[in-house]
């Protein structure tokens, strides 16, 4: 960093930014000194540096994220070294894969630019009821020169191509799971990101597990024999995870922890 840039920093230190946080404005927008400061002033209001800059990494990916969209987050990252473990035991060639919720598309992109490293053809079906993220969503696309993804405006799988039924080799889903009384516990910076992304109403007595009990009951018409439905969820939701999906059918059913040890993913193959 230039001497230039190094007073940049310690000035927006001076006005009461992190230092680190400072420093990746000053990256981002330092050539222009009018950008950099209604950044600064933004991050200092309160919203999230994610947004601020206008994309975030996630796993081998540059997203463009802004706040259409929910902010990708380390767990999620784990969520897709678990799906992209499950997806290469079946040993498909060209897996069909459902991303439930997509959102700036970072799971099911992720999973489609590792799978491309590999050698490994998948097609991607991204789905999300936000019409403004899946516009996100097929910008990152783009950037990436992800292709083989079709994006569909439904709310879960109620308006998916019923021809997809028992034809998809992984589900994946980071669905809200966060309960009202919960969410209003919360960092409040989480309120300049999508409510609709966080947030799940309670069901059968579960707190934010609507969304996650839609998902895993509807999820075997849509899989394969032998296809996996890979969700992130609450660290309250184990039990009630393992108990909705045997419910379902599913026979084959674990539940992992995420990297600081908290119950985080269910897997369950059909």
């Amino acid at each position: 960093m230039t001497d230039v840039n190094a007073e940049s920093v310690t000035e927006l230190v001076q006005g009461g930014l992190d230092r680190r946080e400072a420093r990746w404005l000053v990256e981002e927008f330092g050539s222009n000194d009018e950008a950099l400061q209604a950044a600064a002033r933004r991050r200092r209001d309160g919203e999230p540096l994610q947004y601020v800059i206008g994309h975030w990494p996630f796993c081998s990916l540059d997203l463009d994220v802004d706040e259409r969209v929910l902010i990708p987050r380390p767990e999620s990252e784990e969520l897709v070294s678990v799906a992209l473990t499950e997806i290469l035991r079946t040993d498909i060639s060209e897996p069909l894969i459902m991303d439930l919720g997509c959102g700036s598309g970072a799971i099911g992109l992720a999973l489609l630019d590792e799978l491309r490293t590999l050698g490994v053809a998948a097609t991607l079906v991204a789905v999300d009821e936000s019409l403004d993220a899946i516009a996100l969503a097929q910008r990152n696309a783009l950037k990436h020169e992800l292709l083989a993804v079709t994006f569909v405006h439904s709310s879960w799988f109620d308006d998916v191509d019923p021809s997809l039924h028992a034809r998809v080799d992984l589900i994946v889903a980071n669905p809200p799971y966060v309960g009202d009384e919960e969410f209003a516990e919360l960092d409040p910076v989480l309120r300049y990101e999508p409510r609709g992304a966080i947030v799940a109403p309670d069901a059968s007595g579960v707190t934010g597990f609507a969304d996650l009990e839609i998902i895993i009951a509807q999820a075997m018409t849509w899989l394969k024999p032998g296809g996996v439905l890979v969700c992130e969820h609450a660290n309250t939701h184990r039990d009630a995870v393992i108990g909705a999906t045997r419910s379902a059918g599913f026979s084959d059913v674990r539940d992992l922890d995420d990297l600081a040890g908290h119950p985080r993913m269910m897997v369950a193959r059909r």
